[in-house]
């Protein structure tokens, strides 16, 4: 079985680590109603994807 000759270094096991970072995800304007949303998918607002309507929407009733 493989064994390592020398013990690694902290400096380089954390420089393999250096690049792991989380990314934000690619949020565009939705070009019907103009609210935020994610890339690939229909808009949670008025749902439209891709100039057409693909999820109904029901109007958002106020509970008073």
């Amino acid at each position: 079985m493989a064994v390592p000759k020398r013990k690694t270094s902290k400096a380089r096991r954390d420089s393999r680590r250096a690049n792991y970072k989380a990314t934000a995800p690619n949020v565009s304007a939705c070009p019907q109603c103009g609210e935020p949303v994610l890339s690939h998918r229909a808009c949670g607002n008025c749902g439209y994807y891709n100039g057409r309507k693909v999820v109904d929407i029901k109007e958002k009733e106020l509970a008073n």
